[in-house]
């Protein structure tokens, strides 16, 4: 647990640019602790659902209810505040067109 809670940090601690050149402003801050598909194993390790290839209308409306307090958060709720709607669209879109890590395709 130890090894993979220190992977998850480095991965936190990488700056945001290493991740995405063509994200939003504010997307790749995303994948501090949502990580990318490349280091989805570490994400899934801390509960921390991947977000990649989410559909962008389902991440709009959970950043929307995070923002407005009606879905519960520690952190998700002061990172939400931070972008008005355009920014929230513009991020759920690019994240809804990132891949997903094999790992998490669905099952055929």
């Amino acid at each position: 647990m130890a090894r993979r809670l220190a992977s998850a940090l480095a991965l936190a601690m990488l700056p945001a640019a290493a991740f995405a050149q063509d994200a939003p402003p504010g997307a790749s801050s995303c994948s501090g602790c949502h990580a990318p598909p490349v280091f989805a194993g570490v994400s899934a390790t801390i509960s921390v659902p991947p977000i990649n290839g989410r559909p962008a209308a389902a991440t709009a409306s959970a950043m929307r209810e995070f923002r407005s307090g009606a879905r519960p958060s520690t952190v998700m709720i002061r990172i939400a505040k931070g972008f008005n709607d355009s920014e929230i669209d513009a991020i759920a879109q690019w994240l809804g067109t990132q891949p997903l890590q094999p790992a998490q395709q669905p099952a055929k």
